[in-house]
């Protein structure tokens, strides 16, 4: 007999009975219970009636210890995958790099053996239901951190951003629906076709291509509907030239006559400087869903990351313009290139001053577009000293989601997620997206 199957608070009321059946008479109960109510006599008789919960407790027998030695090796599993699942995550669209093997990860690190499998135990905050076996548990845990999105966001204090997030990335993501499939689709053909047409019939002009990272487009447009049904009136977008032409005809509305001509040397604005076409801003309204957003892309030019203290300072002036003291109105968003993010002052400075009183714009999203080559170098290790471009934004706290490129109905989730997060908390927070690059000109 299984000393441990039957001893669950269920049952109560069946071994009190059983064992003040015991203390009248020893004979009137089974062998089995017999031997083991004798295990936990002590020497000086027992004339109490109701003292099953205290052997129990005491547990004299090792499978009790063992059992509760289990339960706490399931938690710290659950816990690791937290903390370390994002390493073994699929992020590489090319599949450059093997994944490391993380040994936390491994039931067997944690003394768990296969015969655990399909034992059941209590979940702790893992989101779902109060118990499951160990074979649902890591089911859950590695389809949520070691899937197509790889999420950092244990180094924040706050317990309740944590559970926050928790919640919503361990609950089954819901699969979109024919509809919303093909207006994803429908926006990757749009970025791809504008950048195959420029390489076509542009040859050799310098325009900073987005090949490889595509799913920047559903991405923003994500970003842009969860805004307008959250209530933000405007958006101010700053990036440096990557893709920046992409953005300006797919998502801020510049109509792809314009860009022509200027790649063709034609201006119908003859008051402008004359800067070039991948330094230009633009500003229209987008309708969403749930009403009209006023986008800014602004001008960008000077080097890379210089726009981000613009940015934030055009937002808090739009903001306090408006009294909008709950910076629920403007929402700032800055695009930035995976060796600019980490090798830049600026962008440690901005998230130095992003939650200061005098400066804070309520939290920015930021987005970072990683084609995994930054300084003329593929390898991290001649870049950088930290393991991901974005470590940088640990100072602040801010949550990383780290996603595939090539996933982009997975891009959209993170996308719609990083701006709930950041109107639920008015904190920074980070969209590493993880592509490659094909045509273009290099740009950190």
């Amino acid at each position: 007999m299984q000393q441990s199957s039957c001893l669950y608070s269920g049952n109560a009321a069946f071994l009190e009975e059983l064992y003040e059946r015991y203390l009248a008479d020893p004979a009137s109960v089974g062998i089995e219970w017999r031997t083991y109510f004798d295990q936990l006599r002590t020497t000086s008789e027992r004339t109490e009636s109701s003292t099953v919960a205290r052997p129990v407790a005491t547990a004299g027998n090792g499978l009790e210890l063992g059992n509760a030695a289990k339960q706490v090796a399931v938690l710290q599993l659950i816990n690791a995958y937290r903390f370390r699942g994002h390493r073994r995550a699929n992020l590489d669209p090319l599949n450059q790099y093997e994944r490391p093997e993380v040994e936390e990860l491994d039931p067997a690190y944690h003394g768990l053996t296969e015969a655990d499998l399909d034992r059941t135990f209590n979940t702790g905050s893992l989101h779902g239901p109060a118990e499951a076996t160990l074979r649902e548990i890591l089911e859950t845990v590695r389809r949520t951190y070691c899937g197509t999105i790889g999420a950092e966001y244990m180094h924040i204090v706050e317990t309740a951003e944590k559970r926050w997030l928790q919640q919503r990335l361990e609950a089954p993501r819901s699969q979109p629906d024919a509809t919303r499939k093909r207006h994803i689709l429908s926006q990757v053909i749009a970025a791809t076709a504008l950048e195959e047409y420029l390489h076509t019939k542009y040859v050799g002009q310098k325009r900073f291509s987005l090949e490889g990272g595509e799913s920047t487009i559903p991405l923003l447009d994500q970003i842009l509907e969860s805004a307008g049904a959250a209530g933000v009136k405007e958006i101010v977008i700053g990036m440096a030239h990557r893709g920046r032409l992409n953005v300006l005809v797919n998502i801020v509305g510049k109509h792809p006559s314009e860009l022509f001509g200027e790649f063709e040397g034609r201006h119908q604005d003859e008051d402008r400087s004359g800067d070039v076409k991948y330094h230009m801003g633009y500003s229209s309204d987008i309708e969403t869903p749930s009403g009209p957003v006023h986008v800014t892309l602004s001008f960008n030019p000077s080097h890379l990351e210089i726009i981000d203290p613009v940015v934030e300072g055009s937002v808090r002036a739009r903001q306090d313009r408006r009294s909008d003291h709950s910076r629920e109105q403007v929402l700032p968003l800055l695009l930035h290139g995976d060796a600019a993010f980490a090798g830049q002052g600026v962008v440690m400075e901005t998230f130095n001053l992003s939650q200061t009183r005098g400066y804070t714009t309520g939290g920015t999203v930021h987005v970072v577009i990683n084609n995994q080559i930054g300084f003329t170098t593929s390898d991290p290790l001649d870049a950088r000293s930290t393991l991901y471009c974005t470590d940088v934004a640990k100072i602040v706290q801010a949550p990383i989601f780290h996603v595939n490129g090539d996933d982009p109905e997975a891009v959209v989730t993170v996308a719609d997620l990083a701006l709930s997060y950041r109107m639920a908390f008015k904190k920074d927070v980070v969209i590493d997206l993880v592509c490659f690059r094909k045509h273009g000109h290099s740009e950190a």
